[in-house]
């Protein structure tokens, strides 16, 4: 992990380019389980994938070479896709031709395009002779916002367990919702389990699956136990946020979600939340001694992991010279491959800071997730740049100055601000600025009242009359 300087500017990845990111994060996954690359873009350019605009669709291997040459490059900044016009007509095709599609998809949704363009060679539309290669007619459609109905075929999936070879190779991490107290207090668990060694990392509780909650447990796993090759998650809220992407693709890390409706992929994080289930949460419920604070129960849940669960040998591991299964911790401290562990805790934070683009109002006031912010003064009207910490919230923004000094910004007081004193106008001119120059009606004046004292405090004799 190289250092970066805090003060650089982050980038603030588009939805487009996170889409990439998350499709190319599939192919490395697919690599580093020990597959070529040939193999791995074959089998992920077969699988549907859900683009920004919700939307399912495939890309062609072609595109996940170019985006995979372009993500080893310069990482997510060369997934950007290029600004281009668009037009919603053709240059190839006749208005007449373009027409005709149009209308025939009114009336027959399900008809083909080679259908609809026999019927407008039988209509006088096309010559005889004149060909027109229906791919150009496809992308004129797409382009008009005409749907274009495809076959749906069977669902075919090559389904198998897997397991990565090596400690950290892979993260696994889901919630659990439990409830817990005499209260029956609704609470969330979050579980991060390396997929090797099903060695315990991390456990962090809330009161829902949210993105801050994720990401301060993988800080901590992070700063514990290193970086991770892939984190593998469901599509829950906290694991899908545009923030979660961007922090991941920061560390630089793979980031993948399961599959809906592949329960094979989620099954080690699946069993082990039935453990956790039946060997401490449950026993939380209705309990009058138990406090439902989120940070007693995440002592709790962490003291199970630690001391009990990562020493209990594990079935799904390798036999001992005792003929038992490794537990968690042992199979997780002999593995060979070294951790990645990060240069400090300032260049790890940094990895953690997500970038914001606002405008500010014309009383220096910007808004972020329904609050508003007071922004230093001089910085009224234009765009600016707030990068927010996400593992605490704080937000910061470039002084207008100059300097480069980052400002943290605070939620306005309206209650101060009704009561503090405006800044009075500057009374003298201020350094550097020349005294403006005497108008006419100034020279006029001083020529026609002249004062009556002179210079010495006594009256100018009269000027005398000239004979």
């Amino acid at each position: 992990m190289a250092p970066k300087d805090p003060q650089k500017p982050r980038s603030n990845p588009s939805d487009a380019a996170l889409f990439r990111f998350a499709v190319v994060s599939q192919v490395l996954s697919q690599v580093l389980s020990g597959q070529t690359t040939a193999d791995a873009i074959a089998d992920i350019a077969a699988r549907n994938h859900m683009t920004p605009q919700g939307k399912s669709g495939r890309v062609s291997e072609r595109t996940l070479y170019r985006w995979l040459a372009a993500y080893r490059q310069r990482e997510i900044a060369d997934l950007e896709p290029a600004s281009r016009r668009r037009t919603t007509s053709s240059v190839v095709l006749s208005q007449f031709l373009l027409k005709f599609v149009r209308e025939q998809k009114e009336i027959d949704i399900s008809a083909s395009l080679p259908e609809i363009l026999r019927r407008a060679r039988l209509e006088g539309l096309l010559g005889e002779h004149e060909e027109v290669d229906r791919s150009t007619v496809y992308r004129a459609c797409v382009r008009m916002g005409v749907p274009v109905v495809r076959r749906k075929k069977a669902k075919v999936r090559d389904s198998r367990r897997f397991a990565q070879p090596h400690r950290m190779d892979m993260n696994l991490c889901d919630g659990k919702h439990f409830k817990a107290g005499i209260h029956r207090t609704k609470r969330v668990a979050l579980y991060y389990l390396d997929d090797a060694s099903r060695f315990g990392l991390n456990a962090v509780v809330g009161t829902a699956e949210s993105t801050p909650l994720f990401l301060r447990g993988l800080y901590e796993s992070i700063q514990h136990y290193g970086l991770a090759s892939i984190y593998y998650q469901d599509h829950g809220t906290g694991f899908t946020s545009k923030d979660t992407q961007t922090v991941v693709a920061q560390l630089p890390a793979a980031l993948v979600h399961g599959e809906v409706g592949y329960p094979e992929g989620r099954g080690k994080i699946e069993k082990f939340n039935q453990t956790a289930l039946h060997a401490v949460l449950k026993g939380l419920d209705g309990r009058p001694d138990i406090d439902a604070d989120c940070g007693a129960l995440e002592l709790r849940l962490r003291h199970w992991m630690r001391e009990i669960y990562n020493h209990t040998p594990h079935e799904s591991l390798p036999l001992t010279t005792t003929g038992e299964h490794m537990t968690p911790w042992q199979r997780f401290s002999q593995d060979p491959k070294p951790l990645r562990m990060p240069l400090d805790l300032a260049d790890l934070r940094q990895r953690f800071v997500v970038e914001l683009q606002r405008r500010v109002s014309a009383d220096h006031i910007v808004q972020i997730d329904g609050t508003n912010y007071e922004t230093p003064r001089g910085l009224a009207g234009t765009s600016v740049s707030i990068w927010r910490q996400v593992l605490d919230g704080t937000l910061q923004v470039l002084h207008p100055d100059g300097s480069g000094r980052l400002v943290r910004l605070q939620p306005v007081d309206l209650a101060a601000n009704a009561q503090a004193r405006r800044a009075d106008p500057p009374q003298q001119p201020q350094e550097g600025h020349a005294i403006p120059a005497a108008s006419a009606a100034d020279r006029a004046y001083a020529r026609d009242f002249r004062p009556v004292v002179g210079v010495d405090g006594g009256f100018s004799d009269p000027k005398p009359k000239e004979k």
